[in-house]
């Protein structure tokens, strides 16, 4: 299973997957750098799928949670799906689940896991939340697992979710705040970036975070953070019609 796909890890889990020795979901960098991570991603794929859960207990329950907000007859989105264990762990509990990922190995292995599992309902592609054509408002639920630190516009991406969404559909996510804990990584990441041994990172607090959801039009229904250093786990709902206050 993913544990980085529901990113569990800290600050030093943020230096080794970049290092190579165990990653996240996918990043996607809209300015240029997409070619330069699709590589770094496709490289190191083979490593991460194999890397083994660092704390089951915190990936169950986020799992768990998740799956309190889905239905049989939902259509789900996850973007930067990595290798694809956790859409194909929540696929019995929904409809279908179009799963996309900047790495082109990532999504090979991906495949090779749902053929292997025989699971039907899950379509994995090539792609990055930026290059998605969707009409408004047609999704039950979007997902976005250690991806969001990963983005140099993180906020267009969860403008993007929001829009994509129909009323009463939540985002869940999964995100490194690396601001609050890690600053330090500011001075260090550069360096390996430049030589193309990590990919772009971006530094926000877990406020950073909350406020950018909630400016979106997002309302927060759950929040948690197993430990200092931890990612930060939400669920954001989009506003229901009858939800408006008269």
């Amino acid at each position: 299973m993913n544990a980085f796909t529901y990113g569990t890890g800290g600050a030093q889990d943020m230096l080794d997957k970049n290092s190579g020795a165990r990653d996240p979901a996918s990043n996607e960098n809209p300015t240029g750098g997409a070619d330069r991570s699709a590589k770094f991603w496709d490289r190191i794929a083979e490593r991460y799928a194999k890397k083994p859960v660092p704390d089951e207990a915190v990936y169950e329950r986020k799992l768990a949670t998740t799956r309190d907000y889905l239905r049989p007859d939902m259509e789900v989105l996850e973007f930067g799906c990595g290798t694809g264990s956790t859409a194909i762990a929540h696929a019995p509990y929904v409809k279908h689940i179009w799963a996309i990922d900047i790495s082109s190995k990532m999504i090979e292995i991906a495949k090779e896991k749902a053929a292997t599992g025989s699971v039907r309902n899950v379509t994995f592609e090539q792609s990055t939340i930026q290059d998605l054509h969707l009409s408004g408002e047609s999704l039950d639920a979007v997902l976005g697992f250690s991806i969001l630190h990963l983005l140099e516009d993180e906020q267009a991406a969860i403008a993007k979710v929001h829009a994509m969404l129909k009323p009463g559909g939540v985002f869940v996510s999964s995100t490194a705040c690396l601001a609050d804990t890690a600053s330090w990584l500011r001075y260090v990441l550069p360096i390996g970036q430049a030589l193309g041994r990590v990919p772009f990172v971006k530094f926000f607090s877990k406020q950073d975070l909350l406020n950018s959801l909630e400016s979106a039009g997002f309302e927060l229904d759950h929040v948690w953070q197993p430990g200092k250093g931890k990612a930060v786990f939400v669920v954001a709902k989009k506003p229901d019609e009858g939800d408006a206050n008269p």
